[in-house]
Formats: C-alpha cells, structure tokens, sequence
C-alpha cells in the first residue's frame, strides 16, 4: 500500500493517531483498563504503517549508493524518540503537571500533533511530486533514479516475495535486532531499578544514556557501511553480511558482559551503551537491506520483515516478565543470555541465506535501471 499509494499520507495520519491515542490515554486509564488496550491497539495499527511508508519514499529519494546512509539517519529519530522519551519521562513523573506521569502522554502527544501538521506541508512522495524545488534539481532526480521509477507503482510480486529465501533470512536478523534492541528499550528501566537501584529520575536519565550513543553510532555506521560499498571495495552482498555478523556479535558479547559488573552503575550504563553501538552496526544490514532486494517494493518487504521483527517487541518483554519474577542479579543474567543467544542466531541465518543483491524477482522495469547492485552502485 506504501509503495502503491505513497507514504507521505500514510505516514503523516499515522502519527496523527499516535499522537491522539496518547493525549487520550491518562483519561482512558482512569475509565477502564479495556478502554486503554483499545487505544493501544490502535497506537499500534497506526504505527505499523511507518516505517513502510518512510521506505516507499527512501526508494524515490535516495541515491542508491547512499541507501544505508540515509535509512540509517532517517530512522535515527527512532532512537532521539527513546532517548528523549527516558529522559523526559522520567523528570515528568516526578515533576510533571497532571498528577505526574500523565504529563508525559500530554507532552508527547502534543509534540507528535505538531510533527504530523508539518510533514503533512512540508514532505512528498517524490521529486516528481514535488510543487517547489527546481527544474535542476528534479532533473538530478530523474538522472540518479530514472523519470520512469520516480511515478511508477508497478504490481506487487507478493508470491516470490513471500517464497524468497533472503527476504526470510532478512525477517530472521530483523527479529532479532529487535528483541536486543527493543528488549533494552521497555525493560531497561527495570533493570536500573531491581539491579542497580536507581530512583525514578536517574533511572530515566541512565536508561536514556545508552541511546544516545546511538546518535552518533547509527550515522557513522551508515557512513561507513556505504564506503565500504563504494566501487573498488567490497561487494553490498559482503558488506550487508559482514555489518549483521560483526554488529550481533559484539552486541550479544557485550550485554553477557553488562551483566558480570555488579554494582557498579557507570561501568553497567558504559556496557550497555557499547550494546546499542555495536546494535547500530547490525542495524546498518537489517534496515537497509529492503531496498538491496528490491527498491520499488521496499515498504512492503519492510512491512512483512518488520512485521516479523515486531513479534520481538511483544516476545521479548514477555520473556523479561517470566525471568525476572524476583527481580534478581541471576535473573537479569539469564535475560541477557537469551538475548546473546537470539543475537548469534540471526547473524548465523542472514550470514548463510542473507543476500545484497537485486533479486531476480523485482520488475523488469526496476531492473534495468538498478542492474546488479552488488558493488554498490
């Protein structure tokens, strides 16, 4: 539908929804607990649609050398969101109007109104689209991309989408970036709380520090990723392997780590920081490598990936849930070494059945123009 319709709409009503869900929320908590799942219910339907339609714009605004820079950066307001969120949460509880925590819902939705009312002016589907930039600058686009794919919406191939291998082995990784990632991002705050006993302000400062290492980690990352594919170097296929092997590795090593630092807070938040750098390096393969497969279709290969991804995010504090009945050091390490373990077994899966290239599979149209973009081109 992304793809299909553009993403400029499905986007900026998506965050509509999600704004208005959370200015609803402090009032439908206090009504009923039923009135409140329903609303995060459809917090979560509105939200399923971002990331499709951001990548369904990516493809008609990129130049396909810098695919993984632009994603990366793009999709770095995902981390600003937590980032700001945990630090901002934390100080509203404590301080906040309304009776505390609902002041975060009231801010936040608030804020996301404003974003909506200025994508919705400001951003289009593509150059094509475009009312105000130049005839050069259009020009430069249809050079870079071709006047053809800039409008073209062509049939979605959704059983050889459904039936390839990498786009599978991709789901796979993606899960698994997810459940580290997003498992750090709902439960770290309870870990600062049962493990290093921080109070609600400092917990929300500290659980924020570490995603702020990805501001910097996720950018350069990208930057990197991208030279590496630049021609003379290394092959996308490589390159997409070696950033998911390299990134979950490290990342699954060092949360192990995060958990053997006892008491000592500086050195658990400097651990943990390193865990969502080294995420950000495998991050580089499984949020990018959508629009490798295949460009025109990227928002609905990364709505079914991401689809499959989002079963971490429902999975994974579950899990923190049964393991962490007590609230314990062992506990905590246990939840760490199930993450480790989802870590190594999506670098293996992408690293064996993963792929960089164009696939057969995407139209002929997308083909001729991209060819085999194996070395980044």
């Amino acid at each position: 539908m992304a793809d299909r319709f553009g993403g400029k709409w499905l986007f900026g009503g998506s965050v509509l929804l999600s704004s208005v869900v959370a200015l609803l929320t402090p009032a439908a908590a206090r009504i009923h607990i039923v009135l409140l799942i329903i609303l995060r219910v459809l917090s979560g339907l509105g939200e399923g649609v971002m990331l499709p339609a951001i990548y369904a714009m990516i493809a008609r605004w990129t130049v396909p050398k810098y695919y993984t820079l632009v994603a990366n950066v793009v999709l770095l307001g995902m981390d600003v969101g937590i980032f700001a969120g945990m630090f901002v949460t934390g100080i509203l509880c404590d301080y906040g109007f309304a009776g505390g925590w609902p002041s975060a819902f009231y801010v936040f939705g608030a804020f996301g109104c404003v974003c909506s009312a200025a994508w919705s002016l400001l951003c289009y589907n593509s150059p094509s689209d475009h009312p105000r930039i130049s005839a050069v600058e259009r020009k430069y686009w249809e050079t870079v991309i071709g006047a053809t794919e800039l409008v073209v919406h062509p049939p979605t191939p959704w059983r050889e989408i459904l039936t390839s291998v990498p786009v599978w082995a991709l789901a796979v990784a993606f899960f698994a970036n997810t459940w580290g990632v997003g498992t750090l991002a709902t439960c770290l705050p309870l870990f600062m709380n049962d493990v290093l006993g921080l109070d609600m302000t400092r917990n929300g400062i500290f659980s924020a520090l570490p995603f702020a290492a990805s501001l910097a980690a996720q950018p350069l990352s990208g930057l990197f990723a991208d030279w590496l594919r630049s021609p003379g170097k290394l092959s996308t296929n490589a390159v997409r392997k070696i950033m998911c092997a390299v990134g979950f590795t490290l990342a699954g090593s060092f949360i192990i780590l995060a958990s053997y630092v006892g008491c000592n807070r500086a050195l658990a938040v400097v651990n943990i920081c390193i865990v969502v750098a080294c995420s950000c390096v495998g991050f580089s393969c499984v949020a990018v490598n959508q629009l490798d497969l295949a460009p025109l279709h990227a928002g609905k290969i990364m709505g079914l990936t991401f689809t499959v991804a989002n079963l971490a995010s429902i999975a994974g504090p579950l899990a923190v849930g049964v393991l962490t009945s007590d609230g314990s050091r062992s506990e905590w390490q246990n939840v760490f070494y199930l993450t480790a373990g989802i870590y190594a077994v999506g670098a293996v899966v992408f690293v064996i059945f993963g792929s960089g290239h164009c696939q057969s599979w995407a139209d002929e149209v997308e083909l001729t123009l991209t060819g085999d973009r194996s070395k980044g081109s």
